[in-house]
């Protein structure tokens, strides 16, 4: 299934609701890196479920969310003209519904 993007390129719609794209001004070099980070924090979070330690999940989740802020997923909006966050709202509920609903249904 191919990943719908907004117009704008700012968020992806997964399941009807918006999920902010990774800032495109970063470099590949940083993207990449903060990418690996990215994928051995959600493995430390897999392996801290698994074990039951806390403060390794607490570790683990701070870990995700910096490499999200560094993505430019969370945290401050990564363009500049203004616009507001709707960061994981349903799309339905955000300045995209109408070209959201004016989709053709697959």
């Amino acid at each position: 299934m191919p990943v719908l993007e907004t117009p704008d390129g700012r968020y992806i719609v997964v399941k009807g609701r918006l999920w902010r794209r990774t800032d495109p001004n970063l470099s590949e070099e940083k993207r990449e890196h903060l990418v690996k980070a990215l994928m051995d924090a959600r493995r430390a979070v897999k392996e801290a479920k698994r074990s039951g330690d806390e403060a390794d999940m607490k570790r683990a989740r701070a870990a995700v969310d910096a490499a999200k802020h560094g993505l430019g997923e969370r945290g401050p909006v990564w363009w500049t003209d203004g616009a507001p966050d709707q960061n994981r709202r349903m799309v339905a509920n955000t300045t995209y519904a109408e070209w959201y609903a004016g989709l053709p249904e697959t």
